[in-house]
């Protein structure tokens, strides 16, 4: 039997070796980084569906509420402080309350300056101004976070 000796390796198979450590690093740091950008991408789309699903139970809800808020404006001056008309304010406080929760807000309009992305003109009265300011709120709009869930209904007037 003969010994055979290990042989030192030479500086091309060292370089070679270096080389593609070098190009194996890159692929592994190009792969982490697309990675994160996949979690990324799928965290935005889980919130952005979240918020979607969100924003449609909460229009299927506001006719329930534009009802309640009707029915309270309605109320005979003699029956303002009957325990049900009372129990009918709870509801729709605990309903504006829940909406907050949701992060819901309502549109501010009655002397706002009309503002297209919140605010949908019914009609327009003449007036002596330029500027053109919501004087009456017809259905109330609202929002979650910039993302409008229902635009308000106004009458706009140039003051």
């Amino acid at each position: 039997m003969t010994d055979k000796k290990k042989q030192p390796k030479t500086d091309v198979d060292v370089a070679a070796l270096e080389q593609q450590i070098a190009e194996l690093t890159d692929a592994l740091q190009r792969e982490r980084a697309d990675a994160t950008n996949i979690r990324r991408r799928h965290e935005e789309q889980i919130t952005g569906l979240k918020s979607m699903v969100k924003a449609g139970v909460v229009r299927d809800l506001l006719p329930v509420i534009d009802n309640f808020e009707r029915a309270l404006k309605h109320v005979p001056a003699e029956l303002a402080d009957n325990g049900y008309i009372k129990g009918v304010q709870g509801v729709v406080k605990q309903f504006e309350k829940t909406l907050a929760d949701l992060g819901v807000e309502r549109i501010a309009t009655i002397g706002e300056l009309f503002d297209p992305r919140y605010h949908e003109a019914i009609s327009m009265e003449e007036g002596d101004g330029t500027q053109e300011v919501v004087s009456e709120e017809l259905q109330a709009g609202y929002k979650i976070g910039d993302e409008v869930i229902r635009h308000a209904m106004v009458r706009v007037k140039a003051q």
